[in-house]
Protein backbone atom coordinates (compact mmCIF):
# COMPACT_ATOMS: atom_id res chain seq x y z
CA UNK A 1 0.00 0.00 0.00
CA UNK A 2 1.51 3.26 -1.11
CA UNK A 3 0.21 5.89 1.30
CA UNK A 4 1.60 9.18 -0.03
CA UNK A 5 1.41 12.75 1.23
CA UNK A 6 -2.27 12.86 0.17
CA UNK A 7 -3.36 10.99 3.32
CA UNK A 8 -6.07 12.80 5.27
CA UNK A 9 -6.73 12.10 8.95
CA UNK A 10 -10.15 13.03 10.24
CA UNK A 11 -11.44 13.29 13.83
CA UNK A 12 -13.67 10.50 15.13
CA UNK A 13 -17.16 11.77 15.87
CA UNK A 14 -20.35 9.84 16.58
CA UNK A 15 -22.78 10.17 13.67
CA UNK A 16 -26.48 10.65 14.36
CA UNK A 17 -27.64 7.60 12.40
CA UNK A 18 -26.10 4.11 12.35
CA UNK A 19 -24.69 2.70 9.12
CA UNK A 20 -26.54 -0.53 9.88
CA UNK A 21 -28.89 -1.80 12.57
CA UNK A 22 -29.68 -5.50 13.19
CA UNK A 23 -31.59 -7.72 15.60
CA UNK A 24 -29.57 -10.76 16.60
CA UNK A 25 -31.17 -14.19 16.85
CA UNK A 26 -30.68 -17.41 18.85
CA UNK A 27 -28.62 -18.90 15.99
CA UNK A 28 -26.03 -16.15 16.67
CA UNK A 29 -25.25 -17.24 20.25
CA UNK A 30 -22.13 -18.83 21.67
CA UNK A 31 -21.93 -21.48 24.40
CA UNK A 32 -22.39 -18.75 27.05
CA UNK A 33 -25.77 -17.73 25.64
CA UNK A 34 -24.55 -14.34 24.43
CA UNK A 35 -23.95 -13.26 20.85
CA UNK A 36 -20.82 -14.80 19.32
CA UNK A 37 -18.06 -12.21 18.84
CA UNK A 38 -17.50 -13.36 15.27
CA UNK A 39 -21.07 -12.40 14.39
CA UNK A 40 -20.50 -8.90 15.76
CA UNK A 41 -17.20 -8.74 13.87
CA UNK A 42 -18.86 -9.63 10.56
CA UNK A 43 -21.39 -6.82 11.03
CA UNK A 44 -18.55 -4.42 11.95
CA UNK A 45 -16.90 -5.28 8.62
CA UNK A 46 -20.18 -4.76 6.76
CA UNK A 47 -20.84 -1.41 8.48
CA UNK A 48 -17.31 -0.29 7.66
CA UNK A 49 -17.85 -1.13 4.00
CA UNK A 50 -21.08 0.89 4.02
CA UNK A 51 -19.12 3.86 5.39
CA UNK A 52 -16.41 3.51 2.71
CA UNK A 53 -19.19 3.56 0.11
CA UNK A 54 -19.84 7.18 1.12
CA UNK A 55 -16.32 8.06 -0.04
CA UNK A 56 -15.88 5.91 -3.15
CA UNK A 57 -17.93 3.54 -5.28
CA UNK A 58 -14.86 1.52 -6.17
CA UNK A 59 -14.40 -2.10 -5.17
CA UNK A 60 -12.76 -2.26 -1.74
CA UNK A 61 -11.44 -5.09 0.41
CA UNK A 62 -10.79 -5.23 4.13
CA UNK A 63 -7.05 -5.42 4.70
CA UNK A 64 -6.85 -4.94 8.41
CA UNK A 65 -8.59 -4.54 11.69
CA UNK A 66 -6.32 -2.63 14.01
CA UNK A 67 -8.16 -3.40 17.20
CA UNK A 68 -11.50 -4.75 18.35
CA UNK A 69 -12.61 -4.11 21.93
CA UNK A 70 -15.54 -6.12 23.27
CA UNK A 71 -16.73 -4.07 26.25
CA UNK A 72 -20.08 -5.69 27.12
CA UNK A 73 -22.10 -8.72 25.98
CA UNK A 74 -24.92 -8.58 23.46
CA UNK A 75 -28.04 -10.65 24.10
CA UNK A 76 -30.53 -12.37 21.80
CA UNK A 77 -33.24 -10.05 20.55
CA UNK A 78 -31.36 -6.82 21.18
CA UNK A 79 -31.25 -4.19 18.47
CA UNK A 80 -27.59 -3.57 17.68
CA UNK A 81 -26.54 -0.30 16.03
CA UNK A 82 -23.25 0.12 14.16
CA UNK A 83 -22.11 3.76 13.96
CA UNK A 84 -19.27 4.52 11.56
CA UNK A 85 -16.91 7.39 10.90
CA UNK A 86 -14.23 7.74 8.25
CA UNK A 87 -11.04 8.65 10.10
CA UNK A 88 -8.52 8.67 7.26
CA UNK A 89 -8.49 8.71 3.48
CA UNK A 90 -5.15 7.70 2.01
CA UNK A 91 -3.91 7.21 -1.52
CA UNK A 92 -5.32 3.67 -1.83
CA UNK A 93 -7.02 3.17 1.53
CA UNK A 94 -9.85 4.37 3.72
CA UNK A 95 -9.80 3.87 7.50
CA UNK A 96 -13.06 3.63 9.42
CA UNK A 97 -13.91 3.65 13.12
CA UNK A 98 -16.97 1.61 14.16
CA UNK A 99 -18.84 2.00 17.46
CA UNK A 100 -21.38 -0.68 18.35
CA UNK A 101 -24.24 0.05 20.74
CA UNK A 102 -27.36 -1.66 22.07
CA UNK A 103 -30.40 -0.13 23.74
CA UNK A 104 -30.83 -1.86 27.10
CA UNK A 105 -32.74 -0.82 30.23
CA UNK A 106 -33.64 2.56 28.75
CA UNK A 107 -30.04 3.47 27.95
CA UNK A 108 -27.53 3.14 25.14
CA UNK A 109 -24.75 0.68 26.01
CA UNK A 110 -21.44 0.89 24.12
CA UNK A 111 -20.61 -2.80 23.57
CA UNK A 112 -17.84 -2.90 20.98
CA UNK A 113 -15.56 -0.72 18.89
CA UNK A 114 -13.07 -1.32 16.12
CA UNK A 115 -10.85 0.40 13.56
CA UNK A 116 -10.71 -1.08 10.06
CA UNK A 117 -8.70 -0.33 6.94
CA UNK A 118 -10.10 -0.93 3.47
CA UNK A 119 -8.09 -0.76 0.24
CA UNK A 120 -9.48 0.14 -3.16
CA UNK A 121 -8.63 -2.54 -5.72
CA UNK A 122 -8.80 -2.85 -9.49
CA UNK A 123 -10.30 -5.73 -11.46
CA UNK A 124 -7.13 -7.78 -10.84
CA UNK A 125 -7.22 -7.23 -7.08
CA UNK A 126 -4.31 -4.80 -7.05
CA UNK A 127 -4.41 -1.61 -4.94
CA UNK A 128 -5.56 1.42 -6.88
CA UNK A 129 -5.94 5.09 -5.89
CA UNK A 130 -9.17 6.03 -4.14
CA UNK A 131 -11.42 8.03 -6.45
CA UNK A 132 -14.01 10.19 -4.72
CA UNK A 133 -17.62 9.43 -5.57
CA UNK A 134 -18.88 12.67 -4.03
CA UNK A 135 -17.69 15.93 -2.51
CA UNK A 136 -16.92 14.16 0.76
CA UNK A 137 -13.14 13.91 0.24
CA UNK A 138 -12.95 17.53 -0.93
CA UNK A 139 -14.88 18.70 2.15
CA UNK A 140 -12.52 16.66 4.33
CA UNK A 141 -9.45 18.28 2.78
CA UNK A 142 -10.92 21.69 3.54
CA UNK A 143 -11.78 20.58 7.08
CA UNK A 144 -15.31 21.93 6.73
CA UNK A 145 -16.85 18.58 7.62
Amino acid sequence: MDESKESISLPVSHPDEPSIRVVLLPRDTNSQGTIFGGIILSYIDLAGAVEVGKTTRQKVVTVGIKEVSFKAPVFVGEVVSFYTTTTKVGNTSVTVHVDVEVWRNQESIHVTEADLTFVSVDENGHPTPVVASSKRINRSKNKSR
